[in-house]
């Protein structure tokens, strides 16, 4: 990222504390105008650095209580890609990715409880064609999520 400045450091560290604070806010708070934290925040929206402002929802709030890391086991590489196009039809699979090891895919499933989550295993995923085997890792809990961290980058561009 050739353009990313100091400005775009410090909104970017703004925002993610409270993704709904006002730009204006930002603007006062950095002593820049409005205006060019709107055109800073376009712009690091068009180079793909900010996708989206979300709300967080609390899955075990909702009723899912089950929370499963599972790696997929593929027939063969060729599959992948069926694989991956059929996995994201499932609707409790938050998460998936290319992995390298024992493991082609990793995927991030909710489930109400562990019934549910062997019927999404058993009827839905393994029925994807390319499908070898599963392997699930029940989440007992969440110790901390966190962004990654801006500092290095911050330091980097520093000394840059």
């Amino acid at each position: 990222m050739d353009h990313f400045d100091y400005i775009d450091q410090q909104i970017l560290l703004q925002i993610r504390k409270d993704a709904r604070k006002p730009f204006s806010q930002i603007a006062e708070e950095l002593k820049v105008s409005n205006s060019l934290v709107h055109q800073r925040i376009k712009k690091l929206k068009q180079q793909g650095v900010i996708k989206n402002a979300e709300f967080i929802v609390n899955e075990k709030q909702i009723g899912y209580r089950t929370k499963s890391y599972v790696g997929i086991r593929l027939r063969e590489a060729r599959y992948a890609e069926e694989v991956v196009q059929g996995l994201e039809k499932i609707e409790e699979i938050v998460e998936c990715n290319y992995v390298s090891g024992y493991y082609a895919i990793f995927i991030l499933i909710y489930a109400f409880d562990n019934q549910h989550l062997r019927k999404i295993l058993y009827e839905q995923v393994h029925k994807i064609d390319g499908v070898a085997g599963t392997d699930s890792f029940i989440c007992f809990d969440t110790n901390f999520k966190k962004p990654i961290s801006l500092d290095a980058i911050v330091s980097k561009h520093a000394h840059d």
